[in-house]
């Protein structure tokens, strides 16, 4: 049989909230992470606003030392993980667990997009010989998995997955597998993103993937609304503990919900932009149903992918539509980006810990500002205000630039019999 896998432990960077707890107060009070960018001056951009993380710091769990020679990801994704340990009742010494059992699968979508912007001024302005040799490790993409494999002397499976939005999707899939297959008894696994930079903002501007309602941020990120004009980029870090089954309760460890379905599969279709039939999420939905073994009408809630961008969420409708048929109009589904934004590689794992919060509490988090529903997205999508319901089982979908789709199901630890 499969080994089973289990949530021992969460942490979470975020617009709305550092920590599991305000992180959730926030969504369940409809609260928008977004603002004015402070992290530099936008002035002249066709979009000034962003959702941030508010007031971080990373003190004291990494020297300032230390610290000046990490990017703003890496120390995201080091704060989350500490966290997560922290949850899972991992000591920091690690008594009673096995440190080359243990991994980390930790992606970015963008990497060190800061440093890489800093870097190249100076190369134009100084010149080769003033350019960091901290540069490359600052910048490169799978940093944060070897930065929590040195500060937690975690020796077990260690890399990264990058698959642009469905990055941390992706790390937690691979990572629940690494534990299936023995590899390893506990895997750190998320993602982290920090791309509220210059070149981020202009970036996606030029592609005219993010809004532009510069006078209204708040109420900027709006999916399945029809007045929608792209998404909202984010930052910040969603980190899970993931356990064999046995093993966490050999330890005694507190469950938060159960890893039952993986699915992943890629459109085939377009450099950015979604299969129109949802095609490829419809596939991806499907592996995971078929690999948790469970029935379509069994899932209660879906944490969608929902972007707020015109092709996306329309896209997205449909694939729910096609793989539940009849049981799509018993599904509540949301959009918790309305109001973190669009973390990019991490929001596969900050939307993750929502749809586990939302099994933990029975309570549905709102897709915010929807006000004037687009008549082509017509599920439930919780309107404006968080709502109870029981939820045993959740689905979190997270899809990429390049077709990349990735599906996780959770459950309530008792939904499956022991």
């Amino acid at each position: 049989m499969k080994r089973r896998v289990v949530i021992t432990g969460m942490g979470v960077v975020s617009p709305v909230g550092t920590g599991i707890q305000p992180f959730w107060a926030a969504l369940c009070a409809g609260v928008s992470g977004a603002g004015p960018i402070t992290l530099f001056d936008p002035e002249g951009y066709a979009t000034t606003f962003a959702c941030e993380v508010k007031n971080f710091s990373s003190s004291p769990l990494i020297d300032p030392k230390d610290a000046r020679r990490m990017e703003r990801f890496t120390q995201f994704g080091l704060v989350a993980t500490n966290e997560a340990l922290l949850d899972a009742g991992i000591s920091p010494d690690f008594s009673g667990v096995d440190r080359s059992r243990i991994g980390a699968i930790i992606g970015s979508g963008i990497g060190g997009m800061q440093i890489f912007e800093e870097q190249c001024r100076v190369l134009f302005e100084k010149g080769p010989r003033r350019i960091s040799p901290f540069f490359v490790p600052m910048m490169i993409p799978d940093i944060t998995a070897g930065q929590v494999s040195i500060m937690f002397g975690l020796k077990g499976p260690n890399f990264s997955v990058v698959s642009a939005c469905a990055t941390a999707g992706h790390s937690i899939h691979v990572a629940t597998r690494l534990i299936q297959s023995h590899e390893a008894e506990i895997m750190v696994a998320g993602g982290t993103e920090a791309p509220i930079t210059h070149m981020g903002i202009c970036g996606f501007n030029a592609m005219k993937a993010i809004s532009t309602r510069n006078d209204e941020p708040q109420r900027a990120s709006r999916p399945f609304d029809k007045d929608r004009d792209g998404f909202v980029i984010g930052e910040g870090a969603g980190i899970l503990v993931l356990e064999e089954l046995e093993h966490a309760r050999r330890r005694g460890a507190r469950i938060h919900a159960e890893l039952i379905g993986l699915g992943a599969s890629g459109d085939a279709h377009h450099m950015t932009a979604p299969h129109p039939d949802g095609i490829g999420a419809h596939q991806s939905i499907e592996a995971a149903i078929r690999d948790a073994g469970i029935s379509h009408n069994a899932i209660d809630y879906i944490n969608a992918h929902g972007t707020s961008t015109d092709a996306g969420d329309p896209a997205e409708t449909k694939a729910i539509r096609s793989v539940f048929g009849a049981h799509a109009d018993q599904l509540a589904v949301s959009s918790t980006k309305s109001m973190t934004g669009h973390c990019l590689g991490a929001a596969g794992a900050i939307e993750a810990i929502a749809a586990i919060m939302a099994t933990k509490e029975d309570i549905l988090p709102p897709t915010i500002n929807l006000e004037n529903p687009d008549p082509a997205c017509d599920l439930y999508y919780v309107p404006n205000k968080a709502e109870r319901r029981t939820v045993n089982v959740a689905i979190s979908n997270s899809f990429g630039f390049g077709g990349h789709n990735s599906t996780l199901i959770l459950s309530k630890p008792g939904f499956r019999r022991d």
